[in-house]
């Protein structure tokens, strides 16, 4: 085509799948918000899951209380998948879910309504995240172990190429290595070993005949995370794509051209967003969604874009649309798409992008050495935790700068909105609601059909057979998704993956990490035995990179800090507390549901006769909430913006010592 001065121009190509990740409190309010999204130009679906949903619990197990509908939608039945999908063509949508442990489950509900209504199973296109190894290392929604989750990926690669072709059965997901604290180097190797491994299963299977590999190896697809820094992220995406086609031809053989193109979508580095000067936020977000669609040769598949003040709190649908907006001004307004690769035959690029291929070779190379990602599990948290540790110390130092947090930090009031409606909230009353409608889903069921689908399930499983239809005949029949999880739970086992936190932490001679430890050493001298901290994730959040970092800089110092991990309920908490004698007890909680958590909590260390012992909350916690949490007797309520972790350790030690020593 040429414009009005008869220059020649490319034809502008199509823009990327825009998408924003959403749902919340019940199936029919997620449709609902669905369904305007859409209206307003959204042209794909991101499901956000709730937590008992993501670790296959129904509503009324111990460890759902306090988190149904809290970050994402529940679907407990195939009635909550009928409703979430209401008014929405299967066949036209395309659909991503952020599941991981009950993949399969999701997806055998999604087809179970596919065929209730008429739909072509060959239609229906979409991914199912399903990275486990990610899950191991940073997001923490796991259940079974390495080697049967790895199988029940494989089951779903192996179903879902025939089956449903346009499916993405598994999409490594590199974007929480990155919230962990994962350099590019290791997003690019730990992401790559973990498609090497599930591909190595594949084939180990004997079920996909050799002529079908590149198929195979063409519907996995990856969901990475796009930093501030959007220079060495562009560079990131151009060495994925190399790196890719470079695995798939030397170790797999595959020669499709096609089947060996880098298929990735995006949702852009929440990390980086900052609770102080929100409205910040924007900018960020901005930058980092140009880091994966500035180069053609590397450009996304699909984008979804935080909201401005994600960092506080659930997005309401206004800040949806600012962010869906700000990828059609991107796609619509700029020249953007009418240009091939603006950045082919930069020196500068390709020598950035050299520079991390070799860096992600070298550790692909150790992980290999080791066994390859099953394996190599705990080296990579503990990787993954040290790089943490040193992104932090240089946000405290200065040396990274944050604007708003550690620099610049002079502000005037911000007229977008704060305090009551400027973030949404989940009415606590829905839990009850979704506990009274399980129940009448059990009630109304089959009872025997529903028994004897799980006792194919549970056959198929133990027999080494393929899960995904007995999967669809479970959703059919009635089945939950807790009576699924607690079938293979049973068949095998469940799993505690590695905190990455070493017994000692060394340190560098920081200045003020060493005035922390000579108050801790005065402190527990005082005591006469070691200030002992016991950190607690109680219910199912699993984001633990703030508790590792906390448990870190605690040992650093010299406390004994008890940290098992995640996944505990009020009770062992405080039975872990009990049992080493605790000083303070620390609760991480980022879901949302602090207030029922941290109150039950409180309560079995009473019953312990633990009243003494020192309480801090550490979360995304509104101003009101953590005036609540002061008033049953919290000692201390941590947030984002607290962001100096040797200080906050340093706060602890003096309401250990007032406590515990400081008499009147």
């Amino acid at each position: 085509m040429t414009d009005a001065a008869g220059n020649y121009q490319h034809a502008p190509e199509e823009p990327w799948i825009f998408r924003t990740y959403a749902g919340h409190s019940t199936a029919k309010k997620s449709n609902e918000l669905y369904r305007l999204n859409l209206s307003k130009g959204q042209t794909g679906l991101s499901i956000a899951f709730d937590l008992p949903t993501q670790t296959a619990y129904d509503a009324d197990h111990i460890l759902a209380k306090g988190e149904v509908g809290k970050v994402g939608v529940p679907v407990k039945h195939l009635g909550d998948m009928r409703e979430l999908f209401a008014e929405l063509p299967l066949e036209k949508m395309n659909t991503s879910m952020t599941i991981n442990a009950p993949a399969a489950w999701m997806l055998a509900l999604y087809v179970a309504l596919a065929d209730e209504r008429g739909d072509n199973r060959a239609k229906l296109r979409g991914t199912t995240q399903n990275d486990i190894v990610k899950e191991y290392l940073s997001r923490g929604t796991y259940v079974f172990p390495p080697e049967p989750s790895l199988r029940l990926i494989a089951d779903m690669v192996t179903w879902c190429y025939t089956e449903v072709p346009k499916w993405n059965p598994m999409n490594v997901c590199s974007y929480h290595l990155q919230e962990a604290g994962a350099t590019p180097e290791q997003e690019l190797a730990y992401a790559l070993a973990t498609a090497i491994a599930v591909l190595d299963t594949v084939k180990a299977g004997g079920h996909v005949p050799d002529a079908d590999f590149d198929t195979v190896f063409g519907r996995i697809s990856f969901f990475v995370n796009a930093g501030v820094r959007f220079v060495t992220e562009l560079c990131k995406m151009r060495a994925f794509v190399d790196l890719w086609e470079e695995i798939g031809r030397e170790r797999y053989g595959v020669i499709d051209p096609k089947a060996l193109l880098f298929r990735y979508g995006v949702q852009v580095n929440s990390l980086g967003l900052t609770e102080p000067q929100p409205e910040n936020n924007v900018y960020r977000i901005l930058l980092e969604a140009l880091a994966v669609t500035l180069s053609k040769r590397a450009r996304c598949r699909a984008l979804q874009l935080p909201a401005w003040n994600e960092a506080m709190g659930l997005p309401r649908p206004w800040d949806q649309q600012w962010s869906l907006r700000l990828q059609q001004i991107l796609a619509y307004e700029t020249d953007l798409l009418e240009f091939e690769d603006i950045f082919d035959g930069s020196h500068v690029i390709e020598a950035k992008t050299n520079e991390l291929k070799v860096k992600a070779r070298a550790t692909l190379a150790k992980i290999d050495a080791l066994g390859g990602a099953k394996e190599s599990i705990a080296f990579m948290k503990e990787s993954l935790v040290d790089a943490h540790v040193e992104r932090i110390r240089a946000i405290e130092s200065g040396a990274l700068k944050v604007i708003g947090v550690n620099s610049y930090t002079e502000t005037e009031e911000s007229p977008l909105g704060s305090g009551d409606g400027a973030i949404m909230t989940v009415d606590p009353a829905e839990e009850a609601a979704q506990v009274r409608d399980l129940k009448a889903w059990r009630s109304a069921r089959d009872a025997k059909a529903a028994e004897a689908a799980l006792a194919e399930l549970r056959a198929a499983a133990s027999e080494g057979r393929n899960i995904m239809e007995p999967s669809i005949t479970c959703a059919k029949a009635g089945v939950t998704t807790g009576e699924w999880g607690t079938v293979l739970r049973e068949v095998f086992g469940e799993f505690r993956a590695p905190t990455g936190v070493a017994a000692v932490i060394a340190t560098k001679g920081e200045e003020d990490v060493e005035a922390l430890k000579a108050e801790v050493e005065r402190v527990s001298k005082a005591l006469g035995r070691t200030l002992t901290y016991v950190l607690g994730k109680p219910g199912l959040d699993g984001h633990s990179n703030g508790a590792e970092q906390i448990a870190a800089r605690g040992r650093a110092a010299g406390m004994q800090v008890i940290y098992e991990g995640i996944r505990f309920t009020p009770a062992e908490i405080a039975a872990q507390a009990k049992e080493a004698k605790a000083h303070v007890v620390g609760l991480s909680i980022l879901s949302g549901s602090h207030l029922d958590l941290v109150r039950e909590t409180v309560a079995e260390l009473r019953k312990l006769g633990l009243e003494n012992v020192q309480v801090v909350v550490g979360g995304i916690i509104p101003p009101e909430d953590a005036r609540a949490l002061k008033q049953m007797g919290i000692a201390r309520v941590y947030t984002p913006k607290d962001f100096k972790i040797t200080e906050i350790m340093s706060d602890v030690t003096a309401l250990v010592e007032k406590a515990w020593l400081v008499k009147g």
